[in-house]
């Protein structure tokens, strides 16, 4: 009944706010409804958004606008989290997702606001020893370790504490759970959800769009391709690129393409981009073409696109 996202690098609160849209798009289930968001911008600042029916449709709103994303300095925090289910939660929804600026955020799915033996909310349990100097994974294990019967799996992370997720052991049980964590160029992301279909592709599904937008592909710079460049045939695929920045022509080693007409990919995703004998980089887009006499007809129905491209592996920008 509920969907939990934690997210700690780069453009963490766009990316966990983008995860939840995505997850509404395509899954079924206990989502749509309530969302309790949080975020520890760049400069310490705590920030909260709640809403209990709609999700991320409702989440943020720009004056009379509904449905746009974070704001700037929400959308670049490093460390972001949501929790969101199905509709009308009881209040104060922050009850769900344990906050503090200085130490970190806990998330989660099923109840993460139970209350322990000890009187506290698991979540703030967490977010307690969280403040005491444990990591985040350290934390949830000495919370959810010696309670194996409570109905709650958690999300923490913070400043300096990492990220790390943790079901109990009664939610372990579970036969509807779904769980996937990721991590690149230091960004992670967790995410923990059940009663939610698919169960097994979703979270994986999130964690690589949230990772998209945490690490997106650095496009260096973009070469025109133009109608009449014209193709020839190489042991290799390049593009190479003038002066001017157009591709004065399109090296294949797909010898069928310089006869005849085809629709194909006379510039596929990760072609060399060269000028004057020096690697620009890879090219991150790849427009349908059309090629007649070895010479391009159309790109994506245009006479001209920009193709951005990015510094290969080990290439500098």
């Amino acid at each position: 009944m509920t969907i939990g996202i934690g997210a700690a690098g780069p453009r963490a609160g766009l990316a966990v706010y983008r995860a939840l849209a995505a997850a509404e798009r395509v899954a079924v289930g206990a989502i749509g409804g309530f969302a309790a968001f949080a975020a520890i911008t760049a400069d310490g600042r705590l920030v909260r958004a709640e809403t209990q029916r709609g999700g991320s449709a409702t989440l943020f709103t720009a004056g009379e606008t509904t449905g746009v994303e974070p704001p700037p300095d929400v959308a670049q925090a490093p460390f972001a989290a949501v929790i969101s289910s199905g509709p009308d939660r009881p209040v104060p929804l922050a009850q769900f997702l344990a906050a503090d600026a200085a130490v970190g955020l806990v998330t989660g799915h099923r109840l993460p606001n139970t209350i322990g033996p000890d009187g506290r909310a698991v979540n703030a349990a967490v977010l307690a020893e969280m403040a005491g100097g444990a990591p985040a994974a350290a934390a949830l294990s000495a919370v959810l370790s010696p309670l194996p019967d409570v109905d709650a799996g958690l999300i923490a992370l913070g400043p300096g504490r990492g990220i790390a997720a943790l079901d109990s052991r009664l939610v372990t049980q579970r036969p509807d759970l779904g769980a996937a964590g990721g991590a690149e160029d230091g960004a992670a992301v967790r995410i923990l959800h059940n009663a939610i279909r698919p169960r097994l592709h979703l979270a994986p599904l999130l964690v690589e769009i949230a990772l998209g937008v945490m690490v997106p592909a650095a496009a260096v710079g973009a070469v025109t391709v133009k109608a009449g460049t014209p193709l020839v045939l190489a042991e290799a695929r390049r593009v190479v690129v003038g002066r001017n920045g157009a591709a004065e022509w399109i090296e294949t080693d797909v010898a069928a393409h310089l006869r005849g007409r085809h629709n194909c990919a006379a510039v596929p995703l990760g072609t060399p981009v060269v000028r004057d004998g020096r690697l620009l980089g890879l090219t991150t887009m790849e427009p349908d073409t059309v090629v007649e006499n070895a010479k391009l007809i159309s790109l994506g129905g245009r006479t001209a696109v920009a193709v951005p491209y990015a510094a290969a592996a080990g290439e500098g920008s």
